[in-house]
């Protein structure tokens, strides 16, 4: 297959499982703390892992080791604990449509530290989502003051992933997208995850039960399909286009989120539906222009 059909091939099976990701984390919240959720999301992805990562411990980037780590922490420890944190006040849906705000923080991020180009059409469309965002902050009806602080916590660690895309892209491309992902959860992040569901008093709490086997079953599936699986994914889609083409990825996220949160009886006000317009019309914008040049 060549690069280009690749690329999207890549996009589009991302965008059902990171889709999927939201729902996933919802079902998992109602057995375990967001804390517990973030720990075991990482630590089960690094335990899988960790064959690979032993067998190739020769390939360890030692001389990029900073840039590994802050793509590990960015991309993949701090947002897998700040979504379950907002999860818990705000539904899968809106989560997934702020998402996709990536290919924002994505330009906003390269220009800044890796000094890529801004066009005065993508700041418009930088505007333009950032008005959608505020209509999903304020649009959830009377108590929607109280929305503004899960929305800031996604909002960072979209900002996260952005980091995360732009160092892998600038820093860490002569290392496989396979052996790259089982480095990240194997050796870089299994401890801190470790010592991150131990501080919560998981050890000392859980049992077989029913309820946490079901638990531990959500857990899993997002563990695997959502961070394992998916990262390689990502950092292949990485290889074989750019940044920004990687970020579209959320663009069809917040559709996939949206089935799966209205086959589960989540609803959206008038006011965030429109939001959620606003936010896709506004990076549509801010793409036109890059799709053109190719």
């Amino acid at each position: 297959m060549n690069a280009d059909k690749e690329k999207w091939v890549l996009l589009i099976v991302l965008s059902i499982i990171w889709g999927s990701s939201f729902i996933l984390i919802k079902k998992s919240l109602d057995h375990f703390t967001p804390y517990q959720v973030g720990a075991l999301r990482v630590l089960i992805a690094g335990i899988i892992l960790m064959p690979i990562a032993i067998s190739k411990y020769k390939l360890f980037p030692k001389n990029q080791l900073k840039w590994l780590i802050l793509a590990a922490f960015t991309g993949n420890f701090i947002p897998m604990f700040l979504f379950p944190i907002a999860e818990t006040e705000i539904s899968s849906s809106i989560a997934g449509i702020i998402n996709s705000m990536m290919p924002i923080f994505v330009i906003i991020v390269g220009t800044l530290f890796w000094k890529f180009e801004t066009t005065k059409r993508q700041m418009t469309g930088i505007f333009i989502s950032f008005t959608g965002v505020c209509m999903l902050a304020f649009g959830g009806g009377d108590d929607a003051k109280f929305k503004i602080f899960p929305i800031l916590l996604l909002l960072l660690a979209t900002l996260c992933y952005a980091i995360s895309t732009t160092t892998v892209k600038s820093k860490l491309m002569n290392v496989s997208s396979t052996v790259l992902s089982a480095f990240v959860f194997s050796f870089v992040l299994f401890l801190p995850s470790l010592f991150s569901l131990l501080s919560t008093g998981f050890a000392a709490t859980f049992t077989f039960s029913k309820e946490n086997m079901t638990g531990l079953f959500f857990v899993s599936l997002l563990s695997v399909f959502g961070t394992g699986l998916a990262m390689m994914m990502n950092y292949r889609l990485l290889k074989v286009s750019t940044p920004l083409f990687a970020s579209t990825v959320t663009l069809l996220m917040p559709i996939v989120a949206i089935i799966w949160g209205i086959l589960d009886g989540e609803t959206l006000t008038t006011l965030q539906f429109v939001g959620a317009i606003v936010i896709l019309a506004g990076l549509i914008f801010l793409r036109t222009k890059i799709i053109a040049k190719k």
